[in-house]
């Protein structure tokens, strides 16, 4: 019987030594890998990014050669393998998350100050300090095909460009820092770019888009209130809410400005920081009208709603930067504070909002908690870590 079958393996199974051989030969196998679960870290010292993982909670792999990453931001492409980073020395760079490799940059204006990308995936556009105004770069090849200048006044002088994001249409809608203005730039056909322009209040200085691309936010720095433009009716214009929110008190010095980046909008409401005051603003979306302040322990940069709306997460400006807030949305109380870090930069929750990534730039580390018991679940070292950015924004409004 043993005869038998080393006659037949020599007969018809003689292909699977050499088979082994070079199967062998070649290597480990490449680990076949999707993108959804995949984000960065950015390392802004040294001009790198990590490549991390959320399920595993860890670190992939290191890109460099990435510029001034000193405000940087990133968003992604449509299939989420690319991050397109800008960078504050006006870099834009295509990183490939697959392979940590880059698939492009271009360096594409004096200072600049992040960006966006179009609805259908094929437009990446850089909003810039210097010289003012955007710029729209096809996603794949970064060719630049759009530069819309933000001009104001007879004497023809370009406004800073803060608060630019996506809309749907292949719209994008933003903010002119020095001409009081919110624009709104058609790129559906970026080679005739269409702009509206909406007289805003003082200095505008960040913004957000609500959830379903409706209504734009925009902080104002010269004044106490805000600037809305609903973008179904925009001919009605620019309305200011929350006007003289400060009325009556001396404001604080700003060591940092409130960002408003990060959808911080739960059960029917928006929470938004309050410049040079310990508050959050609480305001009723539709009406605008406020609902409450809730006083925090210092000036809040970032307050962000967890994905499901149940918790807003708040960090601070500079003396109180290694602090952080829990605030319950349900009863606008705080219920925990605590210290995760030196300098806390930014945090960002995974995409159900299970845990969330927190950047810890004067300890060199990144700290990852449980959002239901507010517990540390691990730690990661990077480089004087700012901004964590994961895949899920490419699928939301206005990141």
């Amino acid at each position: 019987m043993r005869r038998q079958m080393l006659q037949f393996f020599v007969k018809y199974m003689w292909w699977i030594v050499p088979l082994v051989l070079l199967s062998a030969c070649a290597g480990p196998q490449p680990v076949l890998r999707g993108t959804g679960d995949l984000g960065v870290v950015i390392e802004r010292a040294t001009g790198q990014m990590q490549v991390i993982e959320t399920s595993g909670r860890k670190s992939l792999a290191q890109v460099s050669g990435l510029g001034d990453l000193s405000h940087a931001s990133v968003v992604f492409s449509r299939d989420s393998r690319y991050a397109y980073v800008f960078g504050r020395d006006g870099g834009l760079t295509k990183v490939d998350l697959l392979t940590a490799s880059i698939a492009g940059r271009v360096v594409q204006a004096g200072n600049a100050i992040g960006g966006a990308i179009s609805q259908d995936g094929r437009l990446v556009v850089a909003q810039n300090y210097e010289p003012g105004g955007i710029k729209a770069f096809d996603a794949d090849t970064l060719e630049l095909v759009a530069d819309v200048p933000a001009d104001f006044g007879s004497e023809g002088k370009r406004s800073k460009v803060v608060g630019l994001a996506d809309l749907p249409g292949n719209r994008f809608v933003y903010a002119l820092f020095d001409a009081n203005e919110i624009r709104v730039t058609d790129l559906s056909d970026p080679r005739h770019p269409k702009t509206e322009r909406y007289p805003a209040g003082k200095q505008p200085y960040d913004a957000l888009v609500t959830p379903d691309g409706r209504y734009y936010i925009a902080g104002l720095f010269g004044e106490d209130g805000l600037s809305l433009l609903d973008l179904w009716q925009p001919e009605l214009g620019v309305r200011t809410i929350l006007p003289g929110y400060g009325r009556g008190e001396q404001a604080l010095p700003v060591y940092k400005m409130p960002h408003l980046r990060g959808w911080a909008v739960a059960g029917g409401r928006a929470y938004l920081p309050a410049i040079g005051r310990h508050e959050v603003l609480v305001v009723e979306l539709g009406s605008w009208k406020e609902v409450t302040r809730i006083p925090v322990k210092s000036q809040p940069v970032f307050v962000m709603a967890r994905p499901d709306g149940r918790e807003v997460w708040v960090n601070f400006a500079f003396p109180d930067n290694g602090w952080m807030q829990v605030i319950d949305t349900f009863t606008n109380r705080t219920v925990n504070t605590f210290q995760p870090g030196r300098a806390i930069l930014h945090l960002e929750f995974t995409p159900r909002g299970e845990a969330v990534w927190i950047s810890a730039r004067d300890d060199n580390k990144v700290a990852i908690y449980d959002t239901r018991s507010h517990q540390k679940l691990a730690e990661l070292p990077a480089a004087s870590p700012s901004g964590i950015f994961f895949t899920s924004r490419a699928f939301r409004t206005g990141f």
